[in-house]
C-alpha cells in the first residue's frame, strides 16, 4: 500500500477483510495453481500487503511450501502482517513470511527475482499512470504470473435506491481520479490501463468481476464504507454538502436497522506469462 496521499488504517483493513475474501474471483485462483511449481517451494511476492489479508486468503488455497515476501511502506501494517501470518497450505505444507518496507512504485526488477507469483490487492486505483507503468514493467521482468484483486470500477449499487446516490457516485469517481502530488490517480480507469500496459509487453490478461456484496447483516462495514465514500465525494464537490447531511442521516439509519444493502463493484486481473 502507498502512504503519502493515501493511507488505509489497520482498523479499516481488518473490517473489510471478510468482504475482500468473499469478493475475490475464485476462478483466477484455479489459473494461478496451474503456474506454480509442482515440486519444491513457491516464492510469492505480495505488493502493498497491508495487514497481510491477501496471504491469509490465498496461501490456504494453494498446495506445497510457500514463502511470502510482503512489501509495504507502512511499518505498522508490516508489523501486523507479521503477527498474523497465513495458515498452512491446503495440503498441510508450511507457509513462511518475511516483510520488506518498500515503496512498491519504486521497486527495482531484481527485488522480484525468483518469484513464482506476484500478488496485490486494492492497489491499482490508487496509482498514477506513471507509477502503474513502472510497476507493470517490473512485474513483467519477473516472468511470473501477476494476480491483482479488488480494483474499483466506479459502479456502486445501494438498495433501496435514493435519488442522491448517482450524484455521490459521480463525485466519488472524480475524487478517485483527482490530481495529487504524484500526479493524476487512475481510480476506476486502473484495470483498463493495466490490461493495456501488460498487452503492450505481449502479456495476456484475464479480468473477472469481484464485487463486494454487503448484506444488511454487515451493517458496521456498510456504514464505515458509506461514511468514507460520502466524505470523499463531498471533498471533491463541496456543493453537495447541504444535501449530504440529511442523505447521510437516512442512509446510516437504514444501515443500523438492517435495511441497507450495498454492492461495490471491483475487478480482479491475472497477467499470464507466455
Amino acid at each position: 500500500m502507498r502512504t503519502g496521499q493515501v493511507r488505509a488504517s489497520s482498523e479499516w483493513l481488518k473490517l473489510r477483510e471478510p468482504a475482500d475474501a468473499a469478493g475475490r474471483a475464485p476462478e483466477l485462483v484455479e489459473e494461478v495453481r496451474s503456474y506454480l511449481p509442482t515440486d519444491g517451494g513457491a516464492a510469492i511476492h505480495d505488493l502493498g500487503c497491508g495487514t497481510g489479508s491477501m496471504a491469509r486468503w490465498l496461501a490456504v488455497q494453494l498446495t506445497g511450501p510457500q514463502h511470502w515476501v510482503m512489501y509495504d511502506r507502512d511499518a505498522e501494517l508490516l508489523t501486523l502482517a507479521a503477527e498474523d501470518p497465513p495458515g498452512k497450505a491446503s495440503d498441510g505444507a508450511p507457509v513462511t513470511i518475511e516483510t520488506r518496507r518498500r515503496d512498491i512504485t519504486l521497486l527495482r526488477p531484481g527485488e522480484l527475482a525468483g518469484a513464482a507469483l506476484i500478488t496485490a490487492s486494492a492497489l491499482l486505483d490508487m496509482m498514477t499512470a506513471e507509477e502503474l507503468g513502472r510497476l507493470i514493467a517490473t512485474c513483467a521482468g519477473s516472468g511470473c504470473p501477476v494476480l491483482i484483486t479488488l480494483s474499483v470500477t466506479g459502479r456502486v449499487e445501494l438498495t433501496p435506491s435514493d435519488p442522491f446516490d448517482q450524484r455521490v457516485t459521480e463525485a466519488f469517481n472524480a475524487h478517485q481520479r483527482r490530481t495529487t502530488g504524484a500526479g493524476r490517480l487512475l481510480g476506476p480507469d486502473a484495470v483498463g490501463a493495466a490490461v493495456d500496459g501488460f498487452a503492450r509487453l505481449g502479456i495476456d490478461v484475464l479480468v473477472r468481476p469481484s464485487p463486494w456484496r454487503l448484506a444488511p447483516s454487515q451493517a458496521a462495514l456498510a456504514a464505515e464504507w458509506f461514511t468514507g465514500w460520502l466524505a470523499a465525494a463531498c471533498e471533491q464537490r463541496p456543493e453537495l454538502g447541504a444535501e449530504a447531511v440529511p442523505y447521510a442521516r437516512r442512509r446510516l439509519a437504514e444501515a443500523a436497522t438492517g435495511r441497507l444493502s450495498v454492492t461495490v463493484h471491483h475487478q480482479d486481473l491475472l497477467a499470464r506469462p507466455s
